[in-house]
């Protein structure tokens, strides 16, 4: 099985344990990816929403493994946060997600937030001659942890509420960002942050 992992993010620029035998192109999907996760230092970071305007050319790589279990498993460790026990059903997990074009299945958890992009994927797969695509499934939680409607301008105040040091952080982490992913938070905030 030819798995691609698909990345628009930190993924890329620091891999981590993630295997694969490629290394990541800009030749993924165009997805709906915006700055819409609240993550650690309470930075936003990129997800797919499907609820966003931006239409963002994402980066794929092969995954080193040749079957969907464990390359999940691998991409979900990556994603982790420390010594995690794996769930039991990798399949069902939240933080990752994939599509199996043979198999015609998908991720439930992607494809009740985000099925546009799930649609996109599936047919960029086909395209490809990839038999499955795996990704990070996290997605916008942006309500749940401000209590505001996503936007634009609320993404900005959240970013500008920040204290100095996570400031500086969010700022890296949106900056840093790879150059195919412009999105309307991140010209907000270069616009009101600009680099000098």
């Amino acid at each position: 099985m030819k798995i691609a992992v698909l990345a628009w993010g930190s993924l890329i620029w620091e891999p981590r344990g993630l295997k694969t035998s490629s290394e990541f192109a800009p030749t993924g999907p165009v997805l709906p990816i915006e700055f819409s996760r609240v993550s650690g230092g309470r930075r936003l970071t990129l997800v797919i929403d499907d609820n966003t305007s931006a239409a963002c050319q994402t980066y794929v790589a092969t995954s080193k493994f040749d079957k969907l279990d464990e390359a999940l498993q691998n991409l979900w460790i990556r994603e982790g946060t420390g010594d995690e026990q794996l769930p039991q059903q990798i399949r069902a997990s939240t933080r990752v997600a994939f599509v199996d074009i043979g198999a015609k299945a998908a991720n439930k958890h992607a494809l009740r937030h985000n099925p546009k992009a799930v649609e996109a994927i599936c047919s960029w797969a086909i395209a490809s001659s990839f038999d499955a695509v795996i990704w990070t499934g996290l997605v916008s939680d942006f309500l749940a942890k401000t209590g505001k409607t996503f936007s634009v301008a609320a993404a900005i105040e959240h970013i500008a509420g920040l204290a100095e040091a996570e400031l500086a952080t969010a700022l890296h982490y949106v900056r840093k960002a790879p150059p195919e992913v412009q999105t309307p938070v991140r010209a907000a905030v270069t616009a009101r942050w600009p680099q000098g």
